[in-house]
């Protein structure tokens, strides 16, 4: 047990098993009374840890429960004010006032692909906050992460919705362009890649890293050089204000949109005049649910109805972050792996999804792993949370979003 574990009082949870995992089997159960053995850190939210009997030894998971049917819970995206920026999971519970939270999506971490172009630290998915759109998703060529198991793709998100109810499903950007000269498609929203021969729009919500990357590589190699077909136009209250032959940086005011285009997205974006007259509108949709989503979290999906996706990966271990949900979405479980040295090699993404099932999730949805895996919680009577698990980094990592728990009056 780690030294923050001891301090909030836990019990150790372990998974009884006759031998450790074999492939992707997990074997053994969670003892009858595990339910019993947790800690109550707000309404409708405790939290445990429990051994995992591995191939490639023992996990250890810190695990916090929360009932999203008590009125007294609820739970949103934290982020740093920023789609482009990056903050400690604690730093980003504190500044909201969570009692928990988890690491989110996978995000632009590093761009040696593309010497001078900086990292923008934007996520790959979708992401809503309290009801309101932040971004929408990367090309899936332009994806950062392990590969991405069959049949899912970069709109997949976990989510809450305003019915109070856990649910997957994918978000698409719906908007559009519009000028005298015509109507086209909008093809990104404040992501860090557009499609090739698109248009993207950026908003305040970006923040004020360089708008470069998202002219760079293509829909199926992120490597691939920056486009040398670019431009830029600066609407602002419904009019183009300026106008420039390469995306540019800095801060954009509110009520103002930044365009950006390339190859055919370019070379519409040159047709517009300074002072012409452009609305540009954008909606982040749930492709299935009719419930709007009050928050939601780019990721990829391990598990639905009980039943593990096909094609899991089986072989590559890591420390790991996932959320699952059951009992018709009311019930969200959050869980982190100890990165310490003696649990570092982790689970694979089909054993981390049969342990989601053992908990008791019938969804099971994949965050970002490794350095980024962290878990965090307020101890009774504190004032900021306290770090569960031990960050395989050796410290927390900067992150742009994560799920955070919240109490309310």
């Amino acid at each position: 047990m780690t030294r923050l574990g001891r301090r909030f009082g836990t019990v150790l949870t372990v998974f009884t098993a006759s031998g450790a995992l074999a492939g992707a089997v997990l074997t053994g159960a969670a003892p009858a009374d595990a339910a019993e053995k947790t800690t109550r850190i707000g309404p409708g939210v405790t939290y445990t840890q429990l051994d995992i009997p591995a191939a490639r030894g023992v996990a250890h998971a810190h695990v916090v429960t929360v009932d999203l049917r008590n009125p007294h819970v609820r739970v949103d995206l934290l982020h740093p004010g920023a789609v482009a920026a990056r903050a400690p999971v604690s730093r980003l519970a504190d500044a909201r006032g969570a009692v928990a939270g988890v690491n989110g999506d996978f995000f632009d971490i590093s761009e040696t692909q593309h010497p001078g172009v900086e990292a923008t630290g934007a996520t790959v998915g979708p992401a809503i906050a309290s009801g309101r759109g932040l971004k929408a998703a990367v090309p899936e060529g332009q994806r950062f992460g392990p590969p991405l198991p069959p049949g899912t793709d970069t709109e997949d998100v976990f989510g809450v919705g305003a019915d109070r109810r856990a649910r997957l499903d994918r978000v698409a950007l719906d908007g559009s362009v519009r000028s005298a000269k015509g109507t086209w498609p909008l093809r990104g929203f404040n992501q860090y890649a557009l499609p090739v021969g698109t248009v993207g729009a950026f908003a305040s919500d970006w923040g004020g890293a360089s708008r470069v990357r998202a002219t760079c590589g293509t829909d199926t190699d992120r490597a691939a050089p920056c486009s040398t077909d670019t431009y830029e136009v600066t609407v602002r209250r419904g009019r183009v204000v300026s106008a420039a032959g390469a995306p540019g940086s800095g801060r954009i005011a509110r009520g103002t949109t930044v365009l950006v285009g390339r190859e055919a997205g370019a070379r519409k974006l040159r047709g517009l005049s300074l002072g012409e007259r452009v609305k540009v509108r954008h909606r982040l949709v749930a492709r299935s649910s009719r419930v709007p989503y009050r928050f939601a979290v780019g990721g990829y999906p391990m598990m639905t109805g009980g039943v593990p996706l096909p094609g899991l990966d089986d072989t590559t271990s890591a420390v790991r972050t996932a959320v699952g949900f059951s009992d018709h979405g009311h019930r969200m479980q959050l869980l982190a792996l100890d990165g310490a040295p003696r649990f570092r090699a982790g689970l694979t993404i089909a054993e981390v999804t049969l342990a989601m099932k053992r908990l008791g999730s019938k969804d099971a949805f994949s965050l970002d792993g490794g350095g980024s895996t962290t878990m965090v919680a307020r101890r009774p009577g504190a004032h900021a949370v306290s770090v569960l698990n031990h960050p395989s980094g050796g410290a927390e990592r900067p992150v742009p979003n994560g799920i955070g728990v919240f109490e309310t009056p």
